[in-house]
């Protein structure tokens, strides 16, 4: 199964959360979003172990089974088509998710979440935890 980790999936993986830890341990590849990681550096900036939870996730995204996928053309148009369909529903989902719905959706992964409003994006393959 190739997965791709919303920022709340990375944080209960950290935390020893049974449901994230067996899903990304048996996961075959596990993707990263830049927007992600971008989320969880803002976190590790306002707290009180930038250094040590930089150097947690660093030694993530090292493994092999670890990858970082690019924010390009595809992704753009998904998530322009993601927007239009979410507006014409009225129904918002913060930005940020809707990019990283839009990369999951290019590269055929499936979003490990705990955030329910990715329900409302069609076509999205997720696993609420």
């Amino acid at each position: 199964m190739k997965i791709i980790l919303d920022t709340s999936a990375y944080v209960g993986f950290k935390r020893n959360i049974g449901d994230f830890v067996e899903t990304i341990i048996n996961a075959e590849s596990i993707l990263f979003s830049p927007i992600v990681l971008g989320e969880l550096m803002f976190g590790f900036r306002n707290g009180a172990r930038f250094k040590e939870n930089m150097n947690d996730l660093n030694k993530f995204l090292d493994h092999e089974r670890v990858g970082i996928v690019p924010i390009g053309q595809i992704t753009s148009d998904r998530y322009s088509r993601i927007v239009s369909q979410l507006r014409s529903q009225e129904t918002p989902v913060p930005s940020n998710d809707i990019w990283i719905a839009a990369q999951t959706m290019e590269h055929g992964a499936e979003l490990i979440t705990s955030d329910q409003h990715f329900e409302n994006i069609s076509g999205l393959v997720y696993t609420l935890l």
